[in-house]
């Protein structure tokens, strides 16, 4: 089994930046990627970001891109997100998951709690 924890949710402030982290532990071994997904009220769950396990190869939402970067830290083996200039837009629920494919929107079998991230104005 793989465990996830996501870190660094919480009420932020327009145009400010998002940090959240995600701390892998149990079995990772065998994962090859790591990834955040969110899900807004009303709308279902969709995909942010991800990186390999090595962190080396990287994608992105175009809804994100430019805005937003994402890194691992092998030596912790967590994976950080962050966002910049924030709108309502990217109030959402924001999982971690992990993934055994080396493809990086690939269907995730791990998934953290979800951290709610909260944009006022």
């Amino acid at each position: 089994q793989v465990q996830l924890v996501e870190s660094g949710g919480g009420l932020v402030q327009a145009g400010g930046p998002l940090i959240l982290s995600c701390a892998a532990s149990g079995r990772t071994s065998s994962m090859n990627a790591m990834g955040w997904f969110r899900q807004a009220p009303g709308k279902s769950r969709e995909f942010v970001a991800a990186c390999s396990w090595s962190g080396g190869n990287t994608d992105c939402a175009d809804s994100v891109k430019g805005r937003l970067a994402i890194s691992r830290d092998n030596d912790k083996n967590t994976v950080r997100l962050q966002m910049n200039s924030l709108t309502a837009e990217d109030t959402a629920v924001y999982y971690c998951a992990a993934s055994r494919s080396d493809y990086l929107r690939s269907t995730y079998g791990y998934w953290g709690q979800g951290t709610q991230v909260t944009v006022s104005s």
